[in-house]
């Protein structure tokens, strides 16, 4: 999202996500679904794996 410089608004209408689905995910609030996982990186047309970090 950052790197594309897209808002949530813009994040949730590209992915058919909720905008609060996006934000919750965004800041770890939450434990999204595979499918919903799915729906992100087909919207931002990007491989699953790069919604996964690993931090140190």
């Amino acid at each position: 999202m950052f790197e594309h410089e897209l808002s949530v608004r813009q994040v949730s209408v590209l992915t058919g996500v909720p905008p609060s689905t996006i934000e919750k995910t965004m800041r770890e609030d939450s434990n999204p679904t595979i499918r919903t996982l799915y729906k992100i990186s087909k919207g931002l047309k990007i491989p699953i794996t790069d919604l996964f970090s690993v931090g140190d």
